[in-house]
């Protein structure tokens, strides 16, 4: 997951589409937590999380990082960045990682 995904449980919840995505990042989140699933971090996600200007916002997603149990190359990039999704699918910039909303990464995963 991107910052986006970390974030969005702060986020303000009145739209329905913020809500959704928010609680799939809870979902991913009692996942990972339960160890049904395993969080690989990376570089990149450190790197942009250390750059958030909001310090509080900053200090919640460094917790939530914490039970990753790893530092990886990406395989999958979970992001609620529409713009970003969409210029993934366009393979603007080579991208060499799929990058997915959470919401549509936990249909795939049947959860």
């Amino acid at each position: 997951m991107d910052a986006c995904c970390l974030n969005r449980p702060t986020d303000d919840q009145s739209q329905p589409r913020i809500a959704e995505e928010a609680e799939a990042v809870e979902q991913i989140l009692r996942l990972l937590r339960a160890k049904t699933i395993e969080w690989l971090s990376s570089t990149a996600l450190k790197a942009e999380t250390s750059n958030n200007p909001d310090a509080e916002r900053r200090y919640e997603v460094e917790v939530l990082l914490l039970p990753a149990t790893n530092t990886i190359p990406l395989e999958v990039l979970l992001t609620t960045d529409d713009r970003f999704i969409k210029r993934a699918a366009r393979a603007v910039g080579s991208p060499r990682v799929r990058v997915l909303n959470p919401v549509e990464w936990l249909r795939e995963q049947g959860v």
